[in-house]
């Protein structure tokens, strides 16, 4: 008995260290995108995926996002009437099309990190002190562990 009280107590630090971490870090992201003028949309998290995977198919990007295959079409047809992505066909099926991202989607997608980076780094300047700064340059280490 006594093992499964430590054992509960043990699993509800973790779960509420893994709470705590999550709604700051969600808190943290979402304060630098609004501060920055860069929140998340379709069309921004779609460029980002696709500058992470490399051209996809709407099937694949749907399913990849978790959104509905008609959801994606909408919002992959808003990127090229935007010349952020073009059509490409797909080499091993002549049915499909892969997009892609033009220059003008990477310059978009660049513009956005640059500015969320200088926003941070405009937090760090104005809120850190030198120690603060050694101790998140550790903390972020340790989070890449988790990744």
């Amino acid at each position: 008995m006594v093992n499964e009280v430590a054992g509960f107590e043990k699993d509800a630090e973790l779960l509420a260290l893994a709470e705590d971490l999550r709604v700051t870090v969600g808190k943290f992201v979402r304060g630098v995108r609004t501060h920055a003028n860069t929140p998340t949309t379709s069309q921004s998290e779609t460029l980002a995926l696709l500058d992470r995977a490399g051209p996809l198919s709407v099937a694949e990007l749907a399913e990849r996002r978790n959104v509905k295959h008609q959801s994606m079409r909408l919002v992959a047809g808003q990127l090229e009437a935007e010349g952020l992505v073009r059509k490409t066909p797909h080499p091993a099926d002549g049915r499909s099309q892969l997009l892609s991202m033009t220059e003008a989607g990477r310059e978009r997608l660049a513009d956005a990190r640059k500015a969320r980076t200088s926003e941070i780094a405009k937090l760090i300047e104005e809120r850190l002190s030198a120690a603060d700064r050694q101790t998140l340059e550790a903390a972020i280490g340790i989070i890449e562990r988790l990744c």
